[in-house]
């Protein structure tokens, strides 16, 4: 088996919170197993030119990605008071993970303590320890040029601040266990989740067919094109709609969207989140016009209820 680092742990965020409510709600501390998988991280370019048949490099760094896992409700789950393996409990955990495809490959296990430090303990390292010593838990790399198989080495652990507070807060850090070095690496967790921040997930892309070039123009089209007096109307419709369109946008025309695509798009994207700042200032100061306007209406209406 291989003993490649990590360069990060990704997790979703209602995993997340899954795991940290099944951790709140349990009477003591947990432990149980973390599912996923593990790949290469692509080089991040947005070129259709490379084939998608192309494999990853080996020297790419590694993203162990966490889609599912199994809470016990306590400690000492599938290990002994020593941190060894108990091969019926795993067993039993593991036969139990069938039933959902997501949570078919083992990459490592949690830990939930409360009141405590973020730092593994004795024990916990004997189990990871032992779990890195399992050949038959031992799971292949995805896109990997070559044959690659690595134990279950992740490790998360979860903990409650040590004084009570106000807020009620969680703490967590992920881990991975080196068995060249018998020691444990802190590794940097990538919450997954929609928005501005998940736009490096789709950093890079293999297309899995050739994309045609796609008209981001707004017009009919010419297969469809009624030559009268309605065609013509409906024509004119779009041509004010269009004009409409452009005012508000500040000269920012449907045809520029094609920018999006391709080397330009990083430039372009600032760009047009600009010009959205701008047209959120704006529709602030109309609200702030019609309040007042509306403001003076109601003085009116109040000045005309006196006489």
């Amino acid at each position: 088996m291989d003993d490649l680092p990590f360069q990060k742990v990704a997790i979703s965020g209602p995993t997340l919170a899954s795991m940290i409510q099944r951790f709140s709600f349990s009477p003591g501390a947990v432990d149980g197993l973390l599912f996923g998988h593990v790949a290469h991280i692509a080089p991040s370019n947005l070129s259709d030119d490379v084939p998608s048949s192309t494999a990853s490099d080996s020297s790419s760094p590694l993203l162990a990605t966490v889609t599912g896992f199994i809470c016990s409700g306590a400690i000492n789950s599938f290990y002994d008071s020593a941190g060894l393996l108990d091969s019926p409990s795993l067993t039993r955990l593991l036969g139990d993970s069938k039933e959902d495809h997501r949570r078919k490959t083992l990459i490592g296990w949690f830990s939930g303590r409360r009141k405590t430090s973020l730092r593994p303990s004795l024990r916990e390292f004997s189990v990871s320890a032992s779990l890195s010593s399992r050949r038959d838990l031992a799971f292949p790399v995805k896109n990997a040029p070559t044959a690659t198989r690595l134990a279950p080495c992740v490790f998360l652990l979860l903990g409650s601040p040590n004084q009570d507070q106000a807020i009620h807060t969680h703490e967590y850090r992920a881990h991975q266990f080196r068995s060249s070095t018998q020691s444990f690496e802190p590794k940097s967790i990538d919450i997954v989740n929609i928005g501005p921040a998940f736009r490096g997930h789709y950093g890079s892309f293999s297309p899995n067919s050739p994309f045609p070039l796609l008209p981001c123009d707004l017009r009919t089209s010419p297969m469809n094109e009624d030559r009268s007096e309605k065609g013509l109307s409906r024509k004119k419709e779009v041509s004010k709609v269009q004009r409409e369109l452009d005012f508000c946008a500040e000269g920012l025309e449907v045809g520029d969207l094609r920018r999006l695509m391709g080397t330009e798009a990083a430039n372009y994207t600032s760009g047009v989140e600009d010009l959205y700042e701008k047209m959120l200032a704006k529709v602030e100061n109309l609200a702030r016009l019609v309040e007042k306007s509306s403001a003076k209406v109601l003085e009116q209406v109040s000045l005309l209820n006196r006489y």
